[in-house]
């Protein structure tokens, strides 16, 4: 693993890290709401980045401001009741200065949005970014209306959540049916060894945290105000969701599935998985379908 520091429009310094970054094509990862880059993405035993650089790609993830080793903004520590930092749309203009940095070094260039990232990608994807493709996975794009209170951000909005590692688990575990038929024993030490980022953040228990702009994108759009509008998406896409996900709704999936631009698009669903595919064991059945779409759109 290699990692770049960069600065995004406005002079904040963002991170991104790195597998392989050598070849013509390279893949960009975006995480999503709540946890970083490194955990998503590059956990040990359990990283997509590596999988994408043993295929030959390079492959990259980025940590929007206010996550990872990326600059925290000041407002995060703003009182209740103003507008929480780090929306969709400013995460994109964070995502601008990635893609023109693996651009440079890139002919192709495939996007992969995560969660909340999947909104972030369909920003700049909206706004005519260059990436010869885009996935957007465990998405979730029009939540149905009565989810707007699993999404509140605090009334006064705060501008920053907690998480603790037991409600991180708790949370994973609430999709899985039997989570030890579905991931591995060390699966959540590992991606919260790789999630803890020496974020000093008191508790009484190991905690991580995030801005609440993430929340607000999800309120908002489940009030039928999306971040982006899936039509103005026109480079090849798939929308690939885990079978068991709670998140991101078959619903919803197809229901962005139906609203895109592309042509060239495709919906795929591995069964057995949650919302944390990626660190279970059918994560490679997802790597698989991504990196097939990939080779199918052309380097």
């Amino acid at each position: 693993m290699t990692s770049h520091r960069l600065t995004s429009g406005d002079g904040t310094g963002i991170h991104l890290h790195a597998a392989n970054d050598d070849g013509e094509a390279a893949v960009l990862f975006v995480h999503g709401a709540t946890f970083g880059a490194r955990p998503a993405f590059a956990t040990p035993g359990y990283s997509w980045l590596r999988a994408c650089g043993a295929a030959g790609r390079a492959a990259y993830a980025l940590d929007v401001r206010g996550y990872g080793d990326s600059d925290r903004p000041d407002a995060m520590d703003d009182p209740p009741g103003g507008e929480p930092p780090v929306r969709a749309d400013t995460a994109a203009d964070d995502l601008d200065a990635a893609l023109a940095f693996v651009r440079e070094r890139h002919s192709t260039v495939h996007l992969v949005g995560y969660s909340w990232g999947s909104m972030i990608a369909g920003v700049a994807c909206e706004r005519g970014a260059a990436v010869d493709s885009v996935t957007l996975y465990a998405p979730v794009y029009q939540p149905a209306p009565e989810r707007v209170s699993d999404f509140d951000p605090g009334d006064p909005p705060a501008a920053r959540r907690t998480v603790t590692r037991t409600e991180a688990r708790e949370r994973w575990d609430a999709h899985l049916p039997e989570p030890a038929r579905y991931r591995d024993d060390a699966a959540f030490d590992a991606f919260w060894t790789a999630l803890h980022d020496g974020q000093d953040v008191p508790a009484d228990e190991p905690t991580i945290e995030a801005p609440n702009g993430t929340l607000v994108d999800l309120t908002t759009a489940a009030e039928g105000d999306l971040a982006y509008d899936a039509g103005e998406i026109t480079a090849p896409a798939l929308v690939v969701r885990g079978s068991l996900d709670q998140t991101a709704t078959r619903a919803d999936a197809l229901g962005l599935f139906d609203a895109l631009g592309s042509e060239d698009r495709a919906y795929a669903e591995v069964a057995g998985g949650s919302h944390f595919l990626g660190l279970e064991r059918r994560r490679g059945a997802l790597f698989g379908r991504v990196a097939a779409f990939h080779d199918r759109v052309g380097e």
